[in-house]
């Protein structure tokens, strides 16, 4: 590998360190900021309504505060669910959400709550090396969180891994026009990276295929958010976790005459009174392939020399 593509990889790498402590600072208010990734899983969600599989375990990978693990253990009633996030003050929020999805008088007398957080086990773990055995899950679910890996590929190959044959995986995450107001504004303000690197819809589908995924569908559209003023973009970000954790990011804070360039680019794009922010929403499902030989029958088995 060249030094300049030792550089380039260096510059877009996202440190998981500084995302975990992101994550964690912004757990307590993280669901007053999420609009977009709660209108993302209702979306995903509605999705499910045309695949025909009941999973009897749900892997939700990327749970953050347990938004979606309430949803799918809803939609799911019988399944059990594996919830894993980076953050352990993640984990926190979600258990005190799904308590809350208990209507009180059945906690007073005891009554559901055993039955509704028994069926959730919680992991903290990173979804590039997840800590489950093989075969685990029927469902592997992500709603915007495969944004922070390093190595797709990789990550596909181990929800495959983790995924029982037949199994599905589905997702959503960002493509490369996400922030784009906001990368074209500091693009003109200094040379660093402010805005982490997204990948394509079409690349995500044919990292699916080489990882051993079939039937991949794919699709793409654009959410934009408004906003009054560019720190008010800044702090919604800051108030999910999202930080700039690549390596070419700079390593203070931002320059007054920096941040006045950029403030200045993205004034540019004011329409109507407001401050455009848009995100590319890619999501995607596929299947792990059922294996061959677990569809003969045993009398065909022995018939060709299997047992």
């Amino acid at each position: 590998m060249s030094a300049n593509e030792s550089a380039v990889n260096y510059d877009h790498f996202i440190d998981k360190r500084r995302v975990r402590r992101a994550f964690e600072r912004a757990a307590p208010i993280y669901d007053q900021a999420a609009i977009l990734q709660r209108e993302v899983c209702d979306r995903m969600l509605s999705r499910l309504e045309y695949i025909k599989y009941t999973p009897d375990v749900v892997l939700d990978a990327g749970s953050g505060t347990g938004y979606g693990t309430c949803k799918l253990l809803e939609r799911y009633p019988d399944a059990s669910m594996l919830a894993i996030d980076i953050a352990t003050g993640m984990h926190h929020q979600a258990r005190q959400r799904v308590n809350s999805t208990i209507p009180r008088w059945r906690q007073l007398f005891g009554m559901g709550r055993n039955q509704r957080t028994s069926r959730v086990r919680y992991v903290v773990g990173d979804i590039e090396q997840l800590p489950l055995e093989d075969s685990c899950a029927g469902l592997a679910w992500s709603n915007l969180a495969l944004q922070w890996c390093n190595d797709l590929k990789k990550t596909f190959d181990e929800i495959r891994r983790i995924l029982k044959n037949g199994g599905l995986f589905m997702f959503s995450t960002f493509g490369p026009d996400t922030l784009k107001e906001l990368r074209q504004a500091f693009r003109h303000a200094d040379d660093y990276s402010h805005i982490n690197r997204f990948t394509d819809m079409h690349d995500i589908g044919d990292m699916l295929v080489h990882s051993g995924f079939a039937t991949p569908v794919m699709d793409m559209e654009y959410i934009t958010l408004t906003y009054d003023e560019v720190i008010d973009v800044m702090r919604d970000l800051k108030a999910i976790g999202a930080h700039n954790a690549t390596g070419a990011r700079p390593r203070g804070l931002t320059g007054k005459n920096a941040w006045q360039k950029a403030v200045g680019h993205y004034e540019a794009l004011r329409t109507g009174g407001k401050l455009p922010a848009t995100f590319e929403v890619v999501y995607g499902h596929a299947w792990k392939p059922v294996s061959r030989t677990s569809i003969l029958t045993p009398e065909t088995r022995r018939h060709i020399g299997l047992e």
